[in-house]
């Protein structure tokens, strides 16, 4: 049985998110990264970052949230959530698991650094209107990507909608993501699915 090592309001919804879509059993560990956690010996085997997501499968450990999703998808083949290998589809899939994680997540992750993330000293107010800027110019590429497709593959749901999702809920927390949008509808799309309630519920939010 998989395990997956997570905490609320973190990327680690998203492993549990893909698991709940694949319908397979799995166990869930909770690390309590405001109490340092992630920090402990013992979990720091688990993933020397000290970081969640991680995932064992027996004794095989894997991190980065979307590299778990495409484990998960693949382990899973008749969830869907991740295409064939060698097809055009992956290939697409692909590409846009790199873009969330490359670009459109990483503005998002400035902002909060330089907000509250780093130590105060560390700090630099200007740099958070700069990654505004370039978040704006990811979620134009992604709104054209989608164009009015169902999913970001077309009909078919897929670990990289999770992936975009995930993040366009932080962006919106974020107060960046403009409220007249269709990426507004695709993200309540997905968001209203039920595997995510389960997610949300088995992560203790």
């Amino acid at each position: 049985m998989l395990t997956i090592y997570g905490c609320p309001k973190t990327r680690s919804v998203r492993a549990v998110w893909a698991m709940e879509e694949s319908g397979a059993a799995y166990d869930y560990v909770k690390i309590d990264l405001a109490k340092g956690e992630g920090r402990q010996p013992w979990y720091r085997r688990v993933n020397p970052g000290g970081k969640v997501p991680a995932l064992a499968d027996g004794d095989f450990v894997l991190t980065e949230s979307a590299a778990i999703c495409t484990y998960i998808g693949d382990k899973f083949p008749d969830s869907r959530l991740a295409p064939a290998v060698g097809t055009r589809e992956r290939a697409q899939y692909d590409q846009w698991c790199y873009f969330v994680i490359g670009e459109l997540e990483q503005p998002l992750w400035t902002m909060a650094k330089h907000r509250f993330a780093l130590p105060q000293e560390w700090r630099v107010s200007a740099v958070i209107d700069t990654a505004i800027k370039e978040f704006a110019v990811a979620l134009k590429l992604l709104d054209d990507g989608l164009g009015d497709r169902p999913f970001i593959l077309g009909e078919t749901f897929t670990c990289a909608d999770i992936l975009i999702a995930q993040t366009l809920l932080w962006a919106k927390k974020a107060d960046v993501l403009p409220e007249s949008s269709r990426l507004l509808a695709y993200l309540d799309r997905t968001v209203s699915r039920s595997a995510y309630s389960r997610a949300r519920l088995r992560e203790g939010e």
